[in-house]
Formats: structure tokens, C-alpha cells, sequence
């Protein structure tokens, strides 16, 4: 009997060492929930399924990911359904620079059915010297996704941080078209793109670093990393003299540049690093926060469009690599051009 009895307070003990063992991992929070807390995340792919699985409140896009989505089994329906409408919609004009703006808005579209918030469609990298051809294709976007119900609030307009990018964002915010000024890699385009008013930035973090490795050989810790510097810089810049512009850190090597970066407006994540975050536990300190950036010691400039390119001069990493992005960009779309032309040559006219 008290063998029995024994047993049944064994057995209750270790019933409730194991709910509670149970509860404890139930209320561990991962480095991705923790970052949440005070970083809007952005999920940076152009696969519905990595949106679903991580649920961010944004998504942005670029030529890079769209071609890469494009080219998935699972999307060829939406390709050719793509493909058919614009053959309907252009008739005798042409086909292909209706399919490329079509199949952009398409995915935006799909994206905004699983995100509460916004999206990010970029504008062709090759009017990235063109501010009028800029202008048109942002309003030819928003067009599009007004026509299909979506309010522009939930669209931001992707260009490259040149001066004449910069210049379009400046008139297409004033007709209330957001914009996200990509492919940012100094301080004097973040302060330029400030100073247009525009929405949102996309400083790009792993590129800065890819750069500096590249040139001194040297690896860097988190803290020293110099695109997470640079954000840092930009970030405290922004907050002490009260810019609205967003800023979102983006194209990361490594978790340890985003943990860096807790606190910053917005991170933009690959759906790789986004499960590394999931799958690692613990709580993220806040890097990034108002009060530490009104004291940071700073001094307001004011640029025009003479500065802005002596510095962007000066600036070889900046220099380098816009060039380098706006070329691969570029680069990408003439893929995604060959691989619709050859399913448009597959359909029947």
C-alpha cells in the first residue's frame, strides 16, 4: 500500500516537473519574437509561403527576388496567367514591358493578401539616372494596384538612391505615392533623402561589409561591422533632428549584424536569417533607441545637388557599390525578360 502510494506521488511529481518544464519552453521567446518587440520586420522575399511562415507586417520586393520567384514551379500558373493578360492588354503594343509591370504588381498583390501592412515594388533599375521615366513607372504602378482595389498607402515605391531617384521621390511624395529609396549606401544620400521627404530607407548593411572586407581583408564583430556603423549613424542622425524617414536596414550577412541593429525602425530579413532568429532562444537587448540618438553627438547638414555628388565621390565604397547594385539589378531584369519572352513564345497568340 505505501509502495503504492509512493508510486502515485512519483508519478504526480514528475507529471508536474514535466508541464512545467513544458511551460518554461512554451514561454521562451526566441531572438525573432524579441526583436519584434521594438523592430517593425519586413520579410525580404518574393516566396508567399516564406511570408506566410514567419508573418511579417511588410514585404519587399526587388528585380533579383521577383525573377527568382518567377522561375518557381509553383508560380508558373500565375506567370502564364501573367503572360495571357498582358498579350490581351498591350495588343499591338509591346508585350513584354506590359508583362514585366503586370507580373511586379502581381506579386505585390499575392504578397498583400498574407501582409497587414505594406509592400515594396521597384521601379526598373535602368531609369535609375532618368527622373521623369522614374515618375512615370511609380505612377504607372500605383495605377495598377488602385485598379485593383489597393490603397497607395500600402504601396512603397522602390528607387535607387541617385540623385535623380532621389528628385522623383521628392515630387511623387507630394502626390502622396510613398517611397523607398534602395540600394543606400553612405550618409550623404540617407541625409539628401531626408531632406526630400521621403518615406522610408533602405540602407544596405551586408554590402557596406562585403565591401570593407573585401578592401582590408579583415573580418568584423557585430559591433564593428561598418554597415551596421552606418545604419547606426543614420538612425541616431534621423532621431535627433526629428526626420520622419523610415529606416530599414537591409541586405544582412548575418544575425549578428541584425541583432545590432535591434531597435531600428524596420529590418528587412531573408527567410534563411529570419529562421536562424526563430530558432534561436533568448531575449535581444535594444540597441537602437530614441533617447541614446537625441544625445548622440551630431551636427545637421543641408545638401545640394553639388555636394551630394563631391561626397558621393569621396565615398568609393558608395560609389562602388550603387554602381554595382543598379548593375545587377539591370542585369536581373534582362533575365526575367528572356525567361517571359520564351514562355510568351510557348502560348498561343
Amino acid at each position: 500500500m505505501v509502495s503504492a502510494i509512493s508510486t502515485h506521488i512519483a508519478t504526480g511529481a514528475a507529471c508536474i516537473a514535466a508541464q512545467a518544464h513544458l511551460c518554461f519552453y512554451e514561454r521562451m521567446s526566441s531572438h525573432l519574437d524579441s526583436l519584434r518587440e521594438f523592430t517593425t520586420i519586413v520579410a525580404d522575399t518574393g516566396d508567399f509561403e516564406s511570408i506566410r511562415e514567419y508573418t511579417p507586417q511588410d514585404a519587399t520586393t526587388n528585380p533579383s527576388l521577383i525573377l527568382k520567384a518567377a522561375q518557381m514551379p509553383e508560380y508558373e500558373p500565375l506567370v502564364d496567367k501573367v503572360l495571357a493578360e498582358a498579350r490581351v492588354e498591350a495588343a499591338d503594343g509591346d508585350v513584354m514591358a506590359v508583362a514585366l509591370d503586370k507580373l511586379a504588381v502581381f506579386f505585390g498583390l499575392e504578397i498583400l493578401k498574407i501582409v497587414p501592412g505594406r509592400v515594396s515594388t521597384e521601379a526598373d533599375a535602368r531609369l535609375s539616372f532618368d527622373t521623369q521615366a522614374t515618375l512615370a513607372k511609380a505612377q504607372s504602378f500605383i495605377a495598377r494596384y488602385e485598379k485593383n482595389g489597393i490603397d497607395r498607402e500600402r504601396i512603397l515605391i522602390k528607387i535607387a538612391s541617385t540623385w535623380e531617384g532621389i528628385r522623383a521621390a521628392e515630387e511623387l511624395e507630394k502626390e502622396g505615392i510613398r517611397c523607398n529609396l534602395t540600394l543606400l549606401f553612405s550618409f550623404h544620400q540617407a541625409v539628401a533623402c531626408a531632406q526630400a521627404g521621403v518615406t522610408l530607407i533602405s540602407p544596405f548593411v551586408g554590402r557596406i561589409m562585403d565591401w570593407h572586407k573585401a578592401k582590408t581583408g579583415s573580418d568584423f564583430t557585430p559591433a564593428e561591422d561598418p554597415g551596421v556603423q552606418s545604419v547606426t549613424r543614420i538612425y541616431n542622425y534621423y532621431k535627433k533632428f526629428d526626420y520622419p524617414t523610415e529606416v530599414m536596414g537591409a541586405s544582412f550577412r548575418n544575425t549578428g549584424e541584425i541583432t545590432e541593429l535591434a531597435g531600428c525602425d524596420l529590418l528587412t530579413i531573408s527567410p534563411k536569417l529570419l529562421e536562424e532568429l526563430q530558432g534561436t532562444g533568448g531575449d535581444l537587448p535594444r540597441k537602437l533607441a530614441m533617447e541614446t540618438a537625441k544625445k548622440s553627438d551630431c551636427e545637421k547638414i543641408s545638401l545640394d545637388e553639388k555636394t551630394f555628388r563631391w561626397e558621393m565621390n569621396e565615398d568609393a565604397c558608395a560609389t562602388e557599390k550603387l554602381a554595382e547594385g543598379i548593375r545587377r539589378f539591370s542585369a536581373d531584369t534582362v533575365k526575367l525578360k528572356k525567361f517571359l519572352a520564351e514562355k510568351l513564345q510557348l502560348q498561343p497568340a
